[in-house]
């Protein structure tokens, strides 16, 4: 008699399942269509993208390879092509690479491009620090320590990848202005970062020797 119940309920378990396919067979069928292509589409995609990473990748090698060859010229229209058209990662690399060839022969218009790049805000805070670096370095000669301040002032912190850079340039500013007290206060926080790195510790401590002492109150 079990068995016979047994039967009966896989019957009707059948019947329902035949009722659920014919009502819903479409939508599954669309489904796994979905998903299928979503797979396919995704894999797709992950080629492409690989395809044009190793290809910029290339391109940039090749660019690099102009600039240590002193093509300057060719390498800044590569590092420019790269900064148009290339993946994010790369894009960012060539604009930092083509500020630096043009460096070569125009260096304010040089320092323009580095702050394009540090007011960039797509881009990492590290690459708009070292562009912040950069464009410093290009006008250290010729700007005032109240302008060094406002543009290097931001890669100080105690969390930035290039504060120590920030900071001595700040300090040799503020010396060549005159300015014993800023010069003073950016040395100190060179020695006292346990990270500052030696060399840079020992510039630091030849540039305090050289600031008048501190009047005693």
């Amino acid at each position: 008699m079990s068995e016979l119940f047994d039967e009966v309920d896989e019957e009707v378990r059948r019947e329902q399942l035949k009722r659920l396919w014919d009502k819903y067979s479409i939508f599954i069928i669309a489904l796994a269509v979905l998903i299928v292509a979503g797979v396919g589409g995704w894999r797709g995609y992950q080629y492409l993208e690989g395809k044009k990473a190793a290809e910029a990748g290339a391109a940039f090698d090749h660019a690099v390879e102009l600039s240590e060859q002193n093509k300057h010229a060719e390498a800044e229209a590569a590092f420019a092509d790269l900064a148009a058209k290339a993946p994010y990662g790369y894009r960012t690399l060539a604009r930092l690479r083509m500020a630096a060839e043009v460096a070569t022969r125009d260096q304010p218009a040089a320092a323009k491009l580095y702050d394009e790049i540090a007011a960039d805000r797509s881009v990492g805070r590290s690459e708009q620090d070292l562009a912040r670096i950069r464009a410093a370095q290009l006008l250290m000669e010729t700007t005032t320590y109240p302008n060094m301040l406002q543009r290097l002032e931001p890669a100080t912190a105690k969390d930035s990848t290039f504060r120590h850079s920030a900071r001595e340039m700040l300090a040799l500013s503020a010396w060549r202005a005159n300015d014993a007290t800023a010069a003073r206060q950016w040395l100190d926080q060179i020695a006292n970062d346990g990270d500052t790195p030696p060399s840079l510790r020992s510039r630091a401590e030849a540039l305090q020797a050289l600031l008048p002492p501190v009047a005693k109150s």
